[in-house]
C-alpha cells in the first residue's frame, strides 16, 4: 500500500510540473517520462537514454556487436535497477566515500593510464565524458564494493581442508602464466654514434650492470643514470607476461630468476640493462623477509604530528649517541605489544605491513634507522636488524588456491545476493515506455 502511495506521489509530483510549465509555453520543458519506480525511488528515461549511450560508445570501442535496440534499452534498465537497490541499501547502512577516498581512486586510475591527473581529465573530456560524471562512477562503484564486502565478504570462509582437497585433486592449482615484474635502464646511443661514443655507453652500462649485482638500488640508479622515459618511475616497467616483453628482451629474462641483472643488451637505441624485480607463477617463489623493529608516537588531543615528529627525532638523536633501541622502544613506545619486546615486529613478509611502513623500511640498510614515518597508527622510527631471502613456493601455492577458491565463492554468492535483492525489492516497469 505504502509503495502504491509512493507510485501515485510521483506521478502526481510530474503532473504538477507539466501544468505548472505549461502555463508558460515560451519556457516549457518536456518533463523526463518515468520508466520504472525502484522502492521509493524513480528512473527516468533521460537517464536511461545517458547510460544506453555509454555502453554503446564502450561496446564500439571494444569492436562488440551491439544488440537490438530494445533489447539493449531492456538490459541497461535491469542494470540500473540493480544498481539503485545496491545504493539504496548502502544509505541504509551508512556507507559513505570521503572525498580524500574519492581523490585519492582517481589519481590511482589516472597513474595507472600513465597520465597526471589533470592529463587524465583533459583527455576524458575530449572523449565527451565529464569529470564529474567519472568522479559519480567511481562513487557509485566504492560504495557498492564496500556494500558487497560487508553483506557477503564476511560470511566467505576457506577452510584448510578445502585447499588440501583442491591441490590433491587437481593436476594445476591455478597458477596463472609466469608474470615479470621487471626493471628497465636505458644508456641511449645516438642515431650514427662513432664508434668510441658506443664503447663508451657500453662501459658506462657495464659499471651500472657492475653496480647493480654489488647491491646497488635499481630503483635510485634508473632515475639518475637511465635515458628513458620511465627513468622518473625507477624503471619499473610493471607486470608483463611473455608474450607482453619486448623481443629483444623475451629470451634473456626467460631464464633469468628474480633479483637477476641483465648483461647489457645492445639496440639501436642504446644499451638496455633489465632487472627481474619479482616473480608470479613460477614453481619456486622466492621473497625477502625482514627482521625490523620500530618506536610508534600516536598523535591525540595533546600531540600532533609535529610533536610526535620532534619526539621520534630527539630519539633518533639518543640512539646515534649510543642509547639502547631496544630500551627507548619499551620505554617510549605507543605499540604496547611490540614495546614490551623492545619493539620488534620480529620477521615479517611483503604485505604484512602497511605500505607506508614497508615503503620505508625496504629502503634501509641493516642497522639503519630511519627518519620519522606516518602510517594511519601515527608516526613510527624503523630499524631493520636482517633480511633474508627465503622460498616461500608452497605457502605461495596454497594462497593462490586459497584466493581461486575464495574468488567462486564471493562470485556465486554476489549472485544469489543481487537476485534476492532484486526479487525482494518492489520494483515497478512501465512495459509500453521501453
Amino acid at each position: 500500500m505504502i509503495k502504491q502511495e509512493n507510485i501515485k506521489i510521483a506521478i502526481i509530483a510530474a503532473l504538477l510540473c507539466n501544468l505548472l510549465f505549461g502555463s508558460f509555453p515560451v519556457h516549457a520543458e518536456v518533463l523526463d517520462t518515468i520508466i520504472a519506480v525502484v522502492e521509493d525511488d524513480v528512473i527516468l528515461e533521460g537517464e536511461l537514454q545517458k547510460e544506453v549511450a555509454v555502453i554503446e560508445q564502450r561496446m564500439q570501442q571494444g569492436n562488440a556487436t551491439l544488440p537490438p535496440a530494445y533489447v539493449l534499452r531492456k538490459q541497461v534498465l535491469e542494470k540500473m535497477i540493480i544498481d539503485k537497490l545496491q545504493r539504496q541499501l548502502a544509505e541504509k547502512a551508512g556507507i559513505t566515500v570521503s572525498e580524500e577516498m574519492l581523490n585519492s581512486s582517481a589519481a590511482d586510475i589516472a597513474r595507472r593510464n600513465n597520465m597526471e591527473l589533470d592529463q587524465f581529465r583533459t583527455e576524458l573530456e575530449s572523449q565527451g565524458m565529464s569529470y564529474q560524471s567519472f568522479l559519480d562512477s567511481i562513487r557509485n562503484e566504492i560504495v557498492i564494493n564496500q556494500l558487497r564486502s560487508r553483506e557477503i565478504g564476511g560470511r566467505i570462509k576457506v577452510t584448510d581442508r578445502e585447499v588440501e582437497h583442491y591441490m590433491e585433486t587437481q593436476d594445476k592449482i591455478g597458477e596463472a602464466a609466469t608474470q615479470y615484474h621487471l626493471g628497465h635502464i636505458l644508456i641511449a646511443v645516438k642515431e650514427g654514434a662513432l664508434s668510441a661514443e658506443i664503447q663508451r655507453a657500453m662501459s658506462r652500462a657495464e659499471d651500472i650492470v657492475g653496480s647493480l649485482r654489488g647491491g646497488q638500488d635499481f630503483s635510485q640508479t634508473a632515475i639518475s643514470e637511465s635515458d628513458d622515459a620511465n627513468a622518473l618511475k625507477g624503471g619499473d616497467l610493471g607486470w608483463r607476461t611473455e608474450s607482453e616483453i619486448p623481443t629483444l628482451f623475451v629470451n634473456e629474462v626467460s631464464q633469468m630468476k628474480q633479483g637477476d641483472v641483465s648483461e647489457p643488451i645492445r639496440s639501436p637505441s642504446g644499451f638496455h640493462i633489465i632487472k627481474v624485480l619479482e616473480l608470479k607463477g613460477t614453481d619456486n617463489h622466492m621473497i625477502i623477509k625482514t627482521k625490523v623493529r620500530h618506536i610508534l608516537i600516536k598523535t591525540n588531543e595533546l600531540v600532533d604530528d609535529a610533536e610526535a615528529r620532534k619526539r621520534l627525532l630527539a630519539l633518533k638523536t639518543r640512539i646515534a649517541d649510543g642509547d639502547d633501541f631496544a630500551a627507548l622502544a619499551r620505554a617510549h613506545s605507543d605499540d604496547k605489544g611490540s614495546a614490551l619486546k623492545g619493539g620488534s615486529l620480529d620477521w615479517v613478509g611483503p604485505g604484512d605491513l602497511v605500505k607506508p611502513f614497508e615503503d620505508a623500511m625496504a629502503k634501509l640498510g641493516i642497522n639503519e634507522v630511519s627518519d620519522p614515518v606516518q602510517t594511519q597508527f601515527g608516526w613510527h622510527m624503523i630499524q631493520v636488524l636482517g633480511r633474508e631471502n627465503k622460498d616461500d613456493s608452497d605457502e605461495f601455492k596454497k594462497n593462490l588456491v586459497r584466493d581461486a577458491i575464495r574468488k567462486r565463492k564471493i562470485e556465486e554468492e554476489t549472485e544469489l545476493w543481487v537476485r534476492r535483492l532484486r526479487d525482494e525489492a518492489f520494483v515497478e516497469i512501465y512495459q509500453d515506455r521501453l
